[in-house]
């Protein structure tokens, strides 16, 4: 008995030591960290190295209009291969149009995200068309702003279909190219709405929160099987103005345009960033909902932002984006 003590505590003494120890290469690394994001947070995009994309194929969902019409030409200007996808034919001939008027190619799909099916039989086409896809940028959204009670059953799961299911499928699909290759660059499209919950958006706050879950568990599977060159991006903007949220009148702050987000989007994909939220400024509001009491983060939504009180305005129609 005393010898299985003495075999105890020296096991005990290894753990105690390698926390430790861990703990202490951590603190190092994370001065590392810290001044290394301050100094890249400091240096204009204009000089800084920026990830090349030319030759490179990127898959742009919900391409037909919006921030994705404006992703697919900024991106063709870039010299990349741009692949659309979108249920929506009239849209995906406009961003062809405009794409092909600046003198670039492109290459479209009609594809009904929220079918399974679909999806993986045009990733199949676009492989053996268009060839290996290198950076996927799963944007396409849907929204539908009822209460819980007015939401009818179709419209949540088709809500869930298109916001995040699609994204399992698409991902399943182009990944294991890019973990072969050794590249890739996979970019989710959540919402400011997928860090706070948003008024009348039960369905749809609840599947952008579930992109920030999906992305933070991929980006951990890549980095812990080693596959450091396959980069993940969330990206969570505020109310853009594309006609999803028609009606909708934010308080304090104005919605962003969509070049402007198509612009900072590609930026950061070029810039290999984790994490993207839009404006900068909402990022110092969030860990506001954690640290301050519930009622005094609820008054300050009601009373001051004027949340729920905006989206009562909301107009639009069933819009995929």
């Amino acid at each position: 008995m005393l010898e299985g003590t003495k075999i105890s505590s020296q096991s005990q003494m290894t753990t105690v030591f390698n926390i430790a120890k861990d703990t202490v290469l951590f603190l190092v690394l994370s001065c590392y960290y810290i001044l290394e994001a301050l100094f890249w947070t400091l240096v204009p995009n204009a000089i800084r190295p920026m990830k090349n994309l030319r030759g490179d194929v990127v898959l742009v969902t919900g391409g037909a209009g919006g921030v994705g019409r404006q992703l697919a030409i900024k991106l063709a200007r870039l010299g990349a291969k741009v692949v659309i996808w979108d249920i929506s034919v009239e849209g995906l001939q406009k961003t062809c149009q405009d794409v092909t008027d600046e003198g670039f190619k492109i290459k479209s799909y009609v594809v009904d995200l929220a079918d399974k099916s679909s999806v993986y039989f045009t990733a199949e086409k676009v492989k053996k068309e268009v060839g290996k896809v290198d950076v996927l940028i799963n944007n396409a959204g849907t929204v539908f702003g009822d209460t819980l009670l007015e939401l009818n059953d179709d419209a949540i799961e088709t809500t869930y279909k298109v916001n995040i299911l699609s994204h399992y499928w698409t991902v399943k699909s182009f990944l294991p190219d890019m973990i072969k290759s050794g590249k890739g660059h996979i970019v989710t499209v959540g919402s400011v709405a997928g860090l706070l919950g948003t008024y009348r958006c039960t369905d749809y706050s609840a599947t952008k929160f579930a992109t920030v879950g999906f992305h933070e568990s991929l980006f951990t599977e890549l980095r812990a099987h080693g596959h450091n060159a396959i980069h993940a991006t969330l990206v969570c903007p505020y109310y853009i103005n594309t006609g999803m949220f028609h009606g909708v009148t934010p308080r304090l702050m104005p919605m962003l345009e969509p070049d402007y987000v198509a612009e900072t989007m590609i930026d950061s994909i070029r810039k290999n960033e984790v994490n993207c939220i839009m404006p900068g400024s909402v990022r110092y509001l969030l860990p506001l909902k954690c640290l301050l009491p519930a009622k005094m983060c609820w008054d300050l939504m009601h009373r001051v932002m004027k949340g729920p009180q905006s989206m009562m305005e909301f107009k639009g129609k069933p819009k995929v984006s």
